[in-house]
């Protein structure tokens, strides 16, 4: 149960990657033989396939493979942003979020004379991204999709009606591969994400850039040779999710969040993190998408998590990487995906209630 770490792998992308390896492995853009040219149009295939899931239709949209979400946030930081700014200019970030989210883009305003303001959240309520204060300096927004303690749709969708000129780059880690992707919709600049969350293998991700406001993205430096074996998983990732329907796996993954969550307030001893109204199957604002944190009121969450461990239930306990503004004390992590079951939901709360009211 710690998905939002790193998913498991389905057979379909372990025997795509097996035949890749066995069949026809070799280096991309770096050879004229059937191998090497079947290997670059892999990768080609698989930038054309991440668009088809992501729902890009604007024609003028780049690719490009990364090994994950930290190093695409800082490539959008460093070759892109960077660059433009100017002493003065601001980037809004996110300081309540993951730390990826946060220091490339303090980098970015510190070489540059930049200032990163924060942008307005509240953990305790919906008001993720409500309020925003654009000014004329505004030079990007970097947004988050799902939250990766609190399990919350962060209403980006909102931004571009508060910002409708300013570029977005959208940390999409938590919701890529979890929940259908529209950039059609979500009108965001950038889309950055790991695959390894998504059932691919560790050690790929992309940017997809839409090359729209501002200078089109172009990666700095020699790009060197790709994660061939990476992509090919991602690509088949891609297609296991797309048959297993992503609507569907988001509505199995809210469902077993709303099953924790209930079961959670009936138990005085735990504290669930983050927004109240968003925990139940009934919440009248937007449910978590199978990411729920919480801790026992006495037994620190360090000794609850190896507990837990104990019991065969595999979950995460510590501060999530999570920036300055965020939670003070470790937490337990529960965060679930399409091959998860109610009955390991049942067996948790099993586990849980026999600890509450111990110290």
């Amino acid at each position: 149960m710690d998905n939002a770490a790193t998913s498991q792998k389905p057979r379909a992308v372990l025997d795509a990657v097996f035949g890749y390896l066995t069949t026809g492995n070799a280096n991309a853009g770096r050879g004229t033989y059937p191998w090497a040219n079947r290997t670059t149009e892999l990768i080609d295939e698989a930038r054309h396939r991440l668009r088809r899931f992501i729902s890009d239709i604007s024609g003028m949209s780049g690719v490009h493979f990364t090994s994950g979400t930290t190093e695409g946030l800082r490539a959008v930081a460093r070759d892109w942003l960077l660059p433009q700014l100017k002493p003065g200019d601001e980037i809004l970030v996110p300081h309540a979020d993951h730390s990826a989210n946060l220091l490339p883009w303090e980098e970015a305003a510190a070489l540059s004379g930049a200032v990163v303001r924060s942008l307005p959240y509240d953990a305790a309520h919906d008001y993720a991204f409500r309020d925003l204060s654009v000014g004329p300096r505004t030079r990007l927004i970097a947004a988050t999709h799902v939250h990766h303690v609190y399990g919350n749709d962060m209403n980006v969708h909102r931004l571009r009606a508060l910002a409708p000129d300013v570029p977005i780059c959208l940390d999409a880690a938590q919701s890529f591969g979890h929940l259908p992707i529209s950039v059609a919709d979500l009108d965001v600049d950038f889309v950055v994400f790991s695959g390894h969350k998504a059932m691919a293998l560790p050690g790929v991700g992309a940017i997809w850039s839409r090359n729209e406001r501002g200078p089109e993205f172009r990666p700095g430096g020699w790009a060197g040779s790709p994660n061939t074996a990476g992509i090919v998983s991602l690509a088949a990732a891609m297609d296991w999710l797309d048959d297993a329907g992503l609507d569907r796996i988001e509505t199995w993954n809210r469902t077993l969040g709303a099953r924790l969550t209930d079961g959670l307030a009936a138990m005085p001893d735990y504290e669930v993190l983050g927004c109240q109204q968003s925990l139940a199957a009934t919440s009248p604002v937007q449910q978590r998408h199978g990411i729920v944190a919480f801790r026992h009121r006495e037994i620190s969450s360090g000794d609850l998590g190896f507990i837990l461990a104990a019991e065969g239930l595999l979950v995460r306990s510590d501060a999530h990487c999570q920036a300055v503004a965020g939670e003070k004390t470790s937490s337990v992590r529960v965060s679930v995906h399409a091959y998860n079951s109610p009955a390991e939901i049942d067996r948790l709360l099993e586990v849980l209630q026999r600890l509450s009211g111990m110290s």
